[in-house]
């Protein structure tokens, strides 16, 4: 069955409706700013999207500069990133670190006592009492 004029009136579905009233909107805006202000805000509009992408970019490298650290893990040396001022563990032996400073520590929870081995060397003493 064929639409008469007065269903395509009447039902919003058909296209028309969408370009009629796309120049509708275009000629009362034309007609209350004036076609400098709506070229003016096409440009601009233009130039923010040429210039965001950028501004992005350097806001996410100076985020990344300022909260990712690189260095190596106190145990097995290991070298990995981190971000500062957050608990991580190492790759590679697992070891629970806090990056602080730019540089990694080892986690300890409150109460215990980290102790640095120190290498004594050995002498040996002689059980001859001739010497």
């Amino acid at each position: 069955m064929k639409p008469d004029y007065r269903t395509v009136l009447i039902n919003p579905n058909y296209a028309n409706y969408g370009c009629l009233s796309l120049l509708l909107i275009l000629t009362v805006v034309v007609a209350i700013v004036g076609w400098d202000w709506v070229i003016n805000g096409v440009l601009i509009f233009l130039a923010f999207l040429i210039i965001a992408p950028v501004l992005g970019a350097l806001g996410f490298r100076w985020w990344l500069k300022a909260n990712v650290m690189e260095d190596s893990c106190p145990v097995c040396d290991y070298t990995f990133a981190g971000f500062n001022d957050k608990e991580c563990r190492c790759p590679n032996c697992g070891e629970i670190l806090v990056a602080r400073n730019g540089h990694f520590e080892r986690f300890t929870p409150e109460g215990t006592i980290d102790v640095n081995a120190v290498d004594v060397s050995v002498k040996k003493i002689n059980d001859d009492p001739d010497n």
